[in-house]
């Protein structure tokens, strides 16, 4: 993007998940989850470059077939390190601006993202980091949007040294907010009642109730939440989820 820092979106994917195992390539309409968000991303206008973060283990040979199969940057790091893992990616792909998603979030919402990437960007110098999940969220789980600079992501590196902030790349920024400048954006409407994120089959199971109700990926996330509060039984398909802690 001309005049703007170097921004990559880079999404965190990995087949061990414990809820869910090979959940990033389950199929949604015939394509692997991970496709989704893919391919969802590519019409944000802020990225310059998409690259998934995978693991060295063999069980995630599968992740970079996708990968090469769809022409998709890939970048293979530790599995637990998560941090690491981020910052050797964009460390390779020279990202100066980090647009952190993840795998299992199959309708992250382009334009969404992109307003958060304008958040951040318009805010700079005085921000270091912008999402639209500071407390209180009023976007459903699962639009989940960080955005942070290179040199933050460098700084927490060298300070993070629990296992939390190792295996969740952003938590020790938004919880040291004495030392990392923030900037959250929220919705008009409280809309955070919705789990849209794929941990569990009964997550699974929703997120294909909404997809096949459009027939294809392409729809905005109004239109998704518009859908889903036409059907206000879809909310009891995962409405016992719990998400999972951190600590």
């Amino acid at each position: 993007m001309e005049g703007r820092p170097h921004t990559v979106a880079i999404i965190q994917a990995r087949m061990t998940s414990t809820r869910l195992p090979g959940k990033v390539l389950k199929p949604l309409l015939g394509e692997p989850m991970l496709c989704w968000v893919v391919e969802r991303l590519k019409r944000a206008r802020t990225l310059d470059d998409i690259v998934i973060a995978t693991t060295t283990d063999s069980e995630d040979d599968a992740i970079v077939a996708q990968c090469q199969l769809h022409n998709y940057p890939c970048y293979r790091g530790s599995r637990d390190d998560v941090l690491d893992r981020y910052y050797q990616t964009a460390t390779e792909f020279q990202a100066e601006t980090i647009v952190r998603i993840t795998s299992d979030c199959p309708l992250i919402d382009p334009d969404l993202v992109d307003e958060v990437v304008d958040l951040y960007h318009n805010a700079r110098p005085e921000c270091d980091y912008a999402s639209n999940i500071i407390e209180p969220r009023t976007f459903p789980r699962g639009l989940d949007t960080e955005v942070f600079s290179y040199d933050a992501l460098t700084k927490v590196r060298t300070l993070a040294d629990d296992a939390p902030s190792r295996e969740h790349v952003t938590y020790y920024i938004y919880r040291h907010p004495e030392q990392f400048k923030l900037k959250g954006l929220r919705g008009t409407e409280d809309a955070s009642d919705w789990r849209w994120t794929v941990d569990t089959e009964d997550d699974l199971a929703l997120i294909t109730r909404i997809a096949e109700s459009f027939g294809s990926m392409n729809f905005g996330w109004q239109e998704a939440l518009s859908r889903c509060r036409s059907n206000p039984e879809w909310r009891t398909i995962n409405s016992q989820v719990q998400q999972k802690s951190i600590e």
